[in-house]
């Protein structure tokens, strides 16, 4: 039997929920209301900020709800007097407690930005990146009470290729989660049941929130590996590293063939094709740099700034 008057209340916060909130919109299903973070303090200013989907969901006309938590029995009542057949959960950014999870008469569904079992919880694109994953992709989940562990109803898969970072996985699976949440609610509407898919018990991996001081780069690592963090952490947190006296943050890097023997830190080279610092293995090639209260700049610019690297080097 179809359901063409679906009642859904959409759950998300960042840029990432933002086609979603749009593919539930165009679906044809009614969005009763949405629910986003309280504003946060932002910017220079740290004047309170509405998030992307508070945004979205304003400009479109749609109720907007910004409890703290849904501990308190009004924050739930007051979910239930919208009366969802569905929630829908993107990158909300507060646990949902059994109680709330009960509420919508088809439960609710998670849009997650990797293939589980693998990369569950906060930052599933840079961990990706990170370990060299060569694919990811987004899972919509029907959510049930542990972490990310609930069963598939529809996956949709990526490769990651050798010059994604962290911002261009992100746009790209935030376009493939409205994809497949679109995909699940034609079929439910159509009157489909999504058959869900446990998740295995093997291969299990969680991905920690991201923390400013994994940004440091430790030249005691492979030039692999480096690269790999460089391009995870653009365009948060932005990789750093401490090159001959002054700290930069690292924008662009890979990895190159070093000099055996040489010490991790000790730049090989510095011409206009970049800065080449010996790493455990191998080096990782400089591209793209930014100096302290400066912008990006690329390796030529940078070592005309400071023309006693290539003299040092040459």
């Amino acid at each position: 039997m179809a359901n063409p008057s679906l009642r859904v209340v959409f759950a998300g916060t960042p840029e990432f929920a933002v086609p979603c909130l749009e593919a539930c919109r165009a679906s044809g299903a009614e969005v009763v209301a949405v629910y986003t973070q309280p504003d946060r303090p932002a910017g220079r200013g740290r004047k309170l900020a509405a998030s992307p989907v508070k945004e979205a969901a304003l400009a479109a006309g749609v109720p907007v709800e910004q409890p703290e938590s849904f501990k308190a029995e009004a924050d739930r009542a007051r979910l239930a007097a919208y009366a969802p057949d569905l929630m829908v959960v993107v990158a909300y950014g507060l646990i949902l407690p059994r109680k709330v999870l009960a509420i919508p008469r088809l439960g609710c569904w998670n849009v997650h930005a990797s293939l589980l079992p693998r990369w569950r919880g906060a930052a599933p694109i840079q961990r990706a990146i990170l370990a060299g994953d060569a694919e990811s992709g987004v899972d919509l989940m029907q959510m049930e009470a542990g972490l990310d562990t609930g069963p598939v109803l529809i996956e949709k898969r990526t490769p990651i290729a050798g010059g994604d970072t962290g911002g261009s996985l992100h746009d790209r699976l935030s376009a493939l989660g409205a994809e497949a949440l679109a995909e699940g609610l034609r079929r439910t509407m159509a009157g489909e049941t999504l058959a869900p898919l446990a998740q295995a018990d093997e291969g299990v991996e969680y991905a920690h929130k991201l923390d400013k001081a994994e940004a440091r780069l430790d030249f005691t690592q492979s030039a692999i590996a480096l690269e790999r963090k460089v391009r995870a952490f653009d365009p948060w947190p932005v990789a750093e590293a401490d090159i001959a006296g002054e700290r930069l943050r690292i924008w662009s890097a890979r990895a190159v063939p070093g000099i055996a023997g040489a010490e991790p830190g000790r730049i090989l080279a510095a011409s206009r094709d970049g800065i080449d610092v010996a790493c455990a293995e191998g080096a990782l090639r400089l591209t793209a740099v930014q100096r302290a209260g400066g912008r990006r700049i690329g390796a030529v610019d940078y070592l005309n700034a400071r023309p006693e690297l290539k003299q040092a080097t040459s």
